[in-house]
């Protein structure tokens, strides 16, 4: 799973691209391109990886994610194969930090749309009712053309900048810049890991997928994202078991063992300090949401 720089396809008819996907492979990446994007998750579970942030995604998820930070939207086994029980949709917009002039971007008046772009490169979480208002504005774009098409976007910008319905996703400091055999490596960690997160992942093995030895592996990988290996396992696997959980289809027990823990307290100890509340909270909580 290589991050891959992708070229996005703008028509030479307009200054920014906006598209409805619905099919769960597009983003389905790791992947970085220079171009911000604001996507908004129509219809669609799964894993999500934005910088050094690991969490679940659901429907109705919207997302700014800044210029060249990695990031991929993994969706669940569900929605593949010949004739997948879910369905996917998704509505994307790219654009460059500046596509409507390096004058404009700095007019006065656009200064927190500016520092909110900016804020961008560690990935914006949108929620309540911003969130509400800007997917309905991005569905009024995928339909508008000529200068609708600008006007609506500055809308949405607008409006984020001026929210307090956002968080941030990537920690601080995190920043991956990585030269081709770095990404090939990162990526490699990333699938095996994915791949076999509910198996014991012994740090002597994952070294190897990595080509580094043991000692070298434990600082490289947290000098680039920030965190051990067993913490970004733990993270993975907490990700599942909030997917089970919100399934409710097993007991607490078959969750824990599924998920990749191999005993029910290490499972809630890790699962409330990566989410903040215990895994029979966390369900209470969804089932009454629903």
């Amino acid at each position: 799973m290589k991050s891959h720089l992708i070229k996005i396809s703008t028509a030479p008819t307009q200054s920014f691209s906006i598209r409805q996907d619905k099919v769960p492979f597009i983003n389905n990446r790791w992947h970085y391109h220079p171009e911000l994007e604001l996507i908004h998750i129509r219809q669609g579970e799964g894993l999500q990886f934005v910088g050094d942030s690991i969490q679940r995604f659901c429907s109705g998820d919207l997302l700014l994610i800044g210029s060249n930070l990695s990031h991929y939207w993994r969706f669940d086994d569900a929605y593949f194969g010949e004739d997948p029980k879910l369905k996917a949709d998704v509505c994307v917009a790219h654009f460059g930090e500046n596509f409507w002039g390096e004058t404009f971007s700095n007019l006065p008046e656009n200064k927190l749309i500016k520092a909110t772009l900016e804020k961008a490169k560690l990935g914006m979480q949108i929620t309540g009712k911003t969130r509400q208002t800007v997917g309905r504005l991005l569905d009024e774009s995928l339909q508008a053309d000529g200068a609708r098409r600008i006007i609506l976007l500055l809308e949405i910008l607008d409006l984020i900048s001026r929210s307090s319905q956002t968080q941030m996703l990537s920690s601080i400091g995190f920043k991956m810049k990585l030269e081709k055999a770095e990404e090939e490596r990162i990526g490699r960690i990333y699938e095996y890991s994915l791949a076999n997160f509910r198996n014991k992942i012994e740090l002597q093995e994952i070294a190897s997928v990595a080509y580094l030895s043991h000692n070298s592996f434990c600082r490289y990988f947290k000098s680039k994202t920030r965190k051990t290996y067993s913490q970004f396992l733990i993270e993975i696997r907490v990700g599942q078991a909030c997917k089970l959980i919100m399934e409710n289809r097993l007991d607490m027990k078959q969750v824990c063992y599924e998920s990749g823990f191999n005993n029910l307290t290490s499972f809630y100890k890790c699962f409330k300090k990566i989410t903040g509340k215990s895994p029979l909270l966390y369900q209470r909580e969804f089932l009454h949401s629903g």
